[in-house]
């Protein structure tokens, strides 16, 4: 790979010529575009910019992550744990091993059996913070 940076334009441009797309070169323009609080989502053979702020939850199920926005779901070629490290945002929370939720886009909460708590997001959806994550977002939320 090779790396050239010219200074002394108006704008920054980043131009990637690759003999053809793969997963390496998604990563990349995944993260370029997480650097300016956007996510890419893929959905039917479109890539998405999404705003975080749209943003209700991550998921990650059988080695593929998705972004959850109010009605619409993508994929991305991020892993959970790199979405993770780029998000410096304190509205988002790890809720399990498998989940970040957007703590703005809690509509409300409710203690569920064995120490976990069940969310319900502004869109409707039924999440689940494991026990693990439970105390920490209570602290978060301020609440006892």
């Amino acid at each position: 790979m090779d790396i050239k940076i010219h200074e002394g334009y108006p704008d920054i441009e980043i131009i990637i010529n690759c003999p053809q797309i793969t997963d390496k070169i998604n990563k990349i323009t995944s993260a370029l575009q997480n650097f300016d609080g956007k996510f890419s989502g893929f959905k039917s053979g479109y890539t998405y910019l999404i705003e975080r702020q749209n943003v209700f939850y991550f998921e990650s199920v059988d080695k593929r992550c998705f972004i959850y926005t109010a009605d619409d779901t993508y994929e991305t070629s991020l892993k959970l744990y790199e979405i993770e490290e780029n998000l410096t945002n304190k509205s988002f929370f790890r809720s399990s091993k498998s989940q970040i939720i957007n703590i703005a886009k809690i509509k409300s909460l409710c203690p569920d059996f064995n120490g976990r708590i069940e969310v319900i997001m502004e869109n409707g959806e039924k999440l689940i913070v494991s026990r693990q994550y439970a105390k920490l977002l209570k602290e978060r939320l301020n609440l006892k």
